[in-house]
């Protein structure tokens, strides 16, 4: 009877501390999702590697580990960031809607990708890791905003929203305007 106890007890130090390794946080992991190229979604814990690899790597419900770099991913949320990924290259969304203000975050240009033995080199995005866009969704276009191209990138991609175009034109290369303006743009009433 003792013996039976004691075996018992140990299988539920055991169970709980199984229960218990599932729900901490493994080291250098946060709780995040990704959205595969197929639109189904994998939750669990994310270990990103955005900026140097442009990858994440996934430890699922299961417990499995998986990598994944933006070539095949459509989106992934770390920590309760948003990333959008475009030719393998991630972005973090500073806003979304009809457009999108995105922020370059990894650059997966010359990162192979393989097709069997194959390696196929990425070209990627244009810009690096810091420059801002402004992602059309409905085009599928993505326009790099520079000092340079600040106004011209503007005009085109605001048009038709006075508000989001006259806050654009006070923002003066300020990336927290234009993000304010995108979002006047996206909340606008004549859609």
């Amino acid at each position: 009877m003792k013996k039976i106890k004691l075996f018992s007890a140990a299988i539920l130090s055991l169970g709980f501390l199984a229960v218990q390794a599932q729900t901490e946080i493994p080291k250098g992991y946060s709780k995040g999702q990704v959205t595969l190229a197929d639109n189904s979604v994998v939750t669990g814990y994310i270990k990103e590697n955005i900026r140097s690899k442009s990858s994440v790597t996934i430890i699922d419900a299961a417990g499995s580990k998986k990598k994944y770099d933006g070539s095949s991913l459509i989106a992934a949320e770390v920590d309760n960031i948003s990333y959008l990924c475009i030719n393998g290259d991630f972005f973090k969304v500073m806003c979304k809607g009809d457009l999108y203000m995105l922020q370059k975050a990894g650059d997966a240009s010359g990162t192979p990708v393989y097709n069997g033995a194959e390696a196929i080199f990425s070209n990627g995005t244009e810009g690096k890791p810091g420059d801002y866009f402004i992602y059309n969704t409905a085009a599928r276009q993505l326009k790099l905003v520079s000092q340079k191209t600040f106004d011209a990138v503007t005009q085109e991609t605001l048009a038709g929203c006075t508000a989001a175009l006259d806050k654009a034109k006070t923002a003066n290369g300020n990336m927290d305007s234009l993000k304010d303006a995108v979002q006047l743009y996206n909340n606008r009433n004549n859609k």
